[in-house]
This record gives structure tokens, C-alpha cells and sequence, in this order.
């Protein structure tokens, strides 16, 4: 019972800061980790001791597939040359970097002091351990404060990968202690963690795949999806394969969220997002609470050290300012490097304010704390370096956490643009229902139905007018179509809703049959009611913002950021003469599309030239500029 109650005020904790947090506008890591602190030292909150196979194998895996499993496989693959650069090669710089800082004043300047010198191997395992960035922090953050997707994508894959090569690093540095590696062992088992870990996630994907196949029970489906990353993670780390399960749990989460729309239905999708969602809010949450709940009884060991208190605090601060510096050392030069060497990943130049950012974006979390408790207690300093760990993690969370939006809006990182998210979400809707009306025609028969046949084209078109309608919709015009119908639909929902349960209470019809009933319009209700966190841009969102003033023309100010397209399949003039070309552009002034000036016929400046419409954009999938033929300036 006493456990019982602990776990429930756990959670009510953790859902309360989180709430506050979202009230409040503030990071639910930060706030959380700065409630532990401060309940560590009231009297009757309990010593909480973080075990690190609760948090390596209890936390870890689920955490790290939930992320997985929303990543998307494409963008990770586009990034991964600059993922690698952070996952890998920037935690084993971070480790040697901060390893040769401590040992030089744990080491050399303690044993000046007449104290034991820290070894070589207790202090490059320090480093392995505060080497990682955290798989939740960063990313919460980042997509709070509105990060461009790209910066978000290297910073998810960053987070999902690096705390393998940490824990392969920790892993060597304590096996130090006893052997002295050779360069050829310690790659050798980098080599086989990695490689069988990437293995197991593969087979492990294979099979989960197959099996989930074959369950069309939502129910089923999902607890199989919930044991996934243990299933990974101890595959992988058995005695006889002895390879990553961070690896093994990331490579099954991108997989099978990659291969979701193929090998679910729709039902289990939409029960493993929720129940995932949850799953993962619980965790993540729980986990940065569990962080300053250790304050108290590891600043009580700290007491019992020998090491004066002047060089413990020395070393902290150092070994705290290394973590932060040793980022943009690398992080910069490398960049430049790669592409000057290998080419751009990507065209255009590189953005200095998102080197920048992801420079700043390096806040530490769970994985450092419980690495930094498989030290063996025969480690010297053992105290001294729990509480550093401790330290790098609350203050990059607390400073870095706190101060990333800043630094995000200093350096003018512009966010996602919701009025470019609506123009290719309603294109993408777009080509999905001229795909769908052609397999209606295909497959229709003359025993069908035609009024059913006229109902499913109206359904498509309705969805994808709906996304249509939120781009140029005329000032005066305060709600669309699509929005009257969600508000008329949704009332009427309540009062077929308020009727099932009015026979409920009469005791009328049977509970089964009401039950199959409320689902149907929960099922309804759902689709009109999207989730704000699934909903790109939000149906309400204003998508006729005006440009920023500041270099910018009045043209392009006073012109909408989009405007509903007459022909979202092409040129205009081109698929009238049944041509089709690659790069198109958008009139503002009345939705004409044509093509630009590579092409032959240059129908978007001939339109221009024939109306005088004074502004075009791009309408080009994630181009978002804008182009004044008046005043020639770009927007």
C-alpha cells in the first residue's frame, strides 16, 4: 500500500507540473526537474534512488521507440550525414575532451592537494557518461519554441542514437579498468555493438512486422506494439549477443513506424498513437521529476569526499563548461568541413543561426544520471562524480532549456510557415482524391448504385475543398464551408449523443448495442475534433499574416502569404495545350498558376505582364518565398 501511494502522488505530481507548465508557457522538463529539487528536501518525501537498470531498461527502450516510431525514415536518412557527426564522432570528442579535464584537475591538481589521483579510465568514463544530449529535452524544447523541421530532425536523430555510442564508451572506460584496451579492441567492440544492434532491430522489425500482419484486433496489435522495444532492447543486449539495444530499439521504431500504413488498419494506428501518446507523457515526465528527486541524498554523499570542496566545485564548473564549449567546437568546423570535403547535403548555404542553435541544443538528461550509477562503488571519487553528472544535467537543463528560446529568437530561426504547411497539405489532399476518383471509376459497375457513387465523390471532394478553403479566403469571409459544417456536425453529434444516453438511463436497449452506438460517434466526432498536436497549422490558424515590415515592399505586405490555386495540377496554359512542367508559380492577386521563367513558355511573367498583378510565389513543394515584379525584391 505504501508503494501504492507513492506512485499515485508520483503521477499526480507529474500530470499537475505538466499542466502548470503548459499554463504557464514553459518547458514541463525544467519545471519538473526544478519541483524534484526542491520536494527532495522536504521532510516527508522518501529517499528516491534512481536504479540503473529501472531506468536502461524500464525507461529507455519505450522512450526512445516512441520517438522513433513518429520519425520519419526519409528525413532521417536525408540528415544522416550530420546525425552521424553528432551521434557518433561528437559524443567520443565530448568523452576525450571532458575526460582529459577531469582527469588533469582530479587527477594531477588532487594529487598536488595530497589526495589520490583520479585514473585515467574513471575519468574518460565521466565523460562517456555526460556526453549524450537527452532523447526527450532537446526535442520538447525545439518543437515549443518553432524550429525549422530540419534542425528538429538532426537533433531527434542526434538523441536517438548517441546514447549508444555513450554507453559503448562507459562500457570500455569501466572494462579499463581491469585491461588496458588496445585501439583495436575498442573498435572492434564499437563495431559488433553497433552492427548487432542495427541487426537485431532489423530482425526483430522482420518479425514484429510479419506477426502484426496478421492481427486485426486493435487490442492485440497495440500490446504487441507496447513490449516492441523491450523485445529490441533485450534481444540485443543478451549475454550472447552483447549489442546495442539503444540501436536494436531504434532501428524496430523506425521501421515499423515507416511501416505502419502498410502492415496496420486504421483502427490499431489510431489506438497505438494514443495509447503511445500516454505511454510516453508518463515516462518523459516522470523521468525529469525522478532528476531533481536525487538532489538531496547525492549532495549528502558528496559530504562524506575527501576532495576539498573548492576543487569538487572547480571541476564541476569546468567539467560543465567543457560539455557546453566542445559542442561548437565541433559542431561548427565539422560542418564546414564536411561540405567543403563530401559537398552539401542539401543546396543553399549553411545557416549560421541554426549551427548555432543546435550548438545551444545540448541538454543532458535520464541516460547520463543512470550511466554515471553503473560505476563500480570501488570507483575513486565515486561521490564526486555522481554529483557532477547530476550537475551537468540540471544545469544544461535549467540554463541551456531556459534560455534556447531566446537564443532561438536572437538569431531569427524562422519556424515552419503554416501558410506553406496548408498549401502542400491541401496539394497533397488534392492529388489523393484525384487518385481515389480514378480507381472509383475503374472499379464502379453499371450495378452500382449511382447516388452511392455520388456520395463518395462528394465525400473526397469535400475533404480536399476543405484544406483548399483555408488558403485566400476573402476578408469578410470569417468562416469556411468546411468550418460551418465541423461547428453544425459537432452540435448535432451532441444531441444524438444526449438521446443514446437518455435511453441508457431507461434502461431501454441493451448496453452492448448503446456501446457500438457512442463509438460510431466518438469515431465521427474524433475525425472533425483533429488533436492539436496532429493538426498541422490548425483549422483556425490565420494564414493571411502579413510579411514583417523591414526591407520588404508594400506590395508584399499587403499581400496574402497564399491564395487558392485555380488548377493545383499545373500551369494553366500548359494543361490546357496538355503540357506539363516542373516548376510552377502562384498568383496572389487571383490563384492563376504558371510556369516559370525556365521554362519556354514563361506563362507566370506573361500572366503578370497581361493582369499587373503585382506578387507570385513559389508553388513549389517547401518553397515559401515571394516575388514583387514591381518592386523586384524578394519576401
Amino acid at each position: 500500500m505504501h508503494i501504492a501511494i507513492e506512485v499515485v502522488a508520483l503521477v499526480a505530481v507529474v500530470a499537475a507540473g505538466a499542466a502548470l507548465a503548459r499554463r504557464l508557457g514553459i518547458s514541463a522538463p525544467l519545471l519538473l526537474v526544478v519541483i524534484g529539487i526542491a520536494a527532495s528536501y522536504l521532510p516527508f518525501v522518501p529517499r528516491v534512488e534512481l536504479e540503473p537498470e529501472v531506468v536502461l531498461v524500464g525507461f529507455l527502450p519505450p522512450l526512445l521507440y516512441s520517438a522513433a516510431i513518429k520519425t520519419s525514415l526519409v528525413d532521417f536518412s536525408q540528415h544522416r550525414r550530420s546525425i552521424g557527426l553528432l551521434s557518433v564522432a561528437l559524443v567520443v570528442f565530448t568523452a576525450l575532451g571532458v575526460g582529459l579535464v577531469a582527469y588533469w584537475l582530479l587527477g594531477a591538481v588532487a594529487e598536488s592537494q595530497g589526495h589520490e589521483p583520479l585514473p585515467f579510465w574513471a575519468a574518460f568514463a565521466i565523460g562517456a557518461v555526460v556526453a549524450p544530449p537527452d532523447a526527450v529535452a532537446a526535442t520538447a524544447i525545439a518543437k515549443r519554441v518553432g524550429l525549422p523541421r530540419r534542425v528538429v530532425t538532426i537533433l531527434e536523430g542526434e538523441s536517438l542514437l548517441n546514447d549508444a555510442t555513450a554507453l559503448v564508451c562507459l562500457r570500455t572506460a569501466i572494462a579499463a579498468a581491469v585491461v588496458a584496451p588496445t585501439v583495436l579492441h575498442v573498435s572492434l567492440d564499437f563495431l559488433r555493438a553497433a552492427g548487432g544492434g542495427v541487426a537485431i532491430g532489423l530482425l526483430v522489425a522482420f518479425v514484429l512486422a510479419k506477426v502484426r500482419r496478421r492481427f486485426t484486433d486493435p487490442v492485440l496489435d497495440t500490446t504487441l506494439s507496447l513490449t516492441a522495444p523491450f523485445i529490441a532492447y533485450i534481444a540485443a543486449e543478451n549475454h550472447y549477443v552483447h549489442a546495442s539495444g539503444v540501436l536494436a530499439v531504434v532501428v524496430t521504431g523506425l521501421l515499423l513506424g515507416h511501416k505502419a500504413p502498410i502492415i496496420q488498419s486504421a483502427k490499431s494506428r489510431m489506438s497505438e498513437r494514443t495509447n503511445w501518446r500516454t505511454f510516453q507523457f508518463l515516462l518523459e515526465n516522470t523521468v525529469f521529476l525522478l532528476i531533481g528527486l536525487q538532489t538531496r541524498w547525492i549532495l549528502d554523499d558528496l559530504s562524506e569526499s575527501p576532495l576539498p570542496a573548492w576543487l569538487i566545485a572547480v571541476t564541476t564548473i569546468a567539467v560543465y563548461l567543457a560539455v557546453v564549449l566542445l559542442r561548437p567546437i565541433w559542431i561548427i568546423p565539422t560542418t564546414m568541413l564536411s561540405r567543403r570535403v563530401l559537398g552539401p547535403s542539401r543546396p543553399g548555404p549553411v545557416s549560421w543561426g541554426a549551427l548555432i542553435v543546435v550548438s545551444w541544443a545540448g541538454m543532458r538528461g535520464v541516460v547520463t544520471l543512470a550511466a554515471v550509477f553503473t560505476l563500480p562503488e570501488e570507483t575513486p571519487d565515486r561521490e564526486v562524480l555522481v554529483f557532477i553528472a547530476l550537475a551537468v544535467t540540471a544545469g544544461t537543463l535549467l540554463v541551456q532549456g531556459s534560455t534556447l528560446p531566446w537564443v532561438v529568437r536572437k538569431v531569427r530561426l524562422p519556424g515552419p510557415d503554416p501558410a506553406e504547411d496548408a498549401l502542400q497539405e491541401a496539394a497533397v489532399l488534392q492529388g489523393a482524391h484525384r487518385a481515389a476518383i480514378e480507381k472509383l471509376d475503374e472499379i464502379a459497375g453499371p450495378e452500382d448504385p449511382p447516388e452511392v457513387l455520388n456520395v463518395l465523390r462528394q465525400r473526397g471532394e469535400a475533404r480536399s475543398q476543405a484544406a483548399w478553403e483555408r488558403l485566400g479566403r476573402p476578408e469578410t469571409e470569417y468562416e469556411t464551408p468546411s468550418e460551418a459544417y465541423r461547428r453544425l456536425r459537432i452540435a448535432m453529434l451532441g444531441a444524438e449523443r444526449e438521446h443514446i444516453l437518455k435511453v441508457r438511463d431507461a434502461g431501454l436497449v441493451a448496453d452492448e448495442v448503446l456501446q457500438r452506438a457512442q463509438i460510431a460517434l466518438d469515431i465521427e466526432e474524433s475525425v472533425l475534433d483533429r488533436d492539436e498536436d496532429d493538426d498541422v497549422g490548425g483549422q483556425s490558424e490565420d494564414l493571411r499574416i502579413k510579411m514583417p515590415p523591414g526591407g520588404a515592399c508594400k506590395h508584399l505586405e499587403q499581400t496574402p502569404l497564399v491564395r487558392t490555386p485555380n488548377t493545383p495540377d499545373g500551369c494553366e496554359e500548359c494543361l490546357a495545350e496538355g503540357i506539363t512542367w516542373v516548376h510552377l508559380r502562384l498568383c496572389l492577386g487571383c490563384g492563376h498558376v504558371g510556369c516559370c521563367d525556365s521554362s519556354v513558355m514563361k506563362h507566370a511573367s506573361k500572366h503578370y505582364e497581361e493582369t499587373k498583378h503585382p506578387v507570385m510565389r513559389s508553388f513549389e513543394p517547401g518553397e515559401n518565398w515571394r516575388w514583387c515584379f514591381v518592386d523586384e525584391k524578394l519576401g
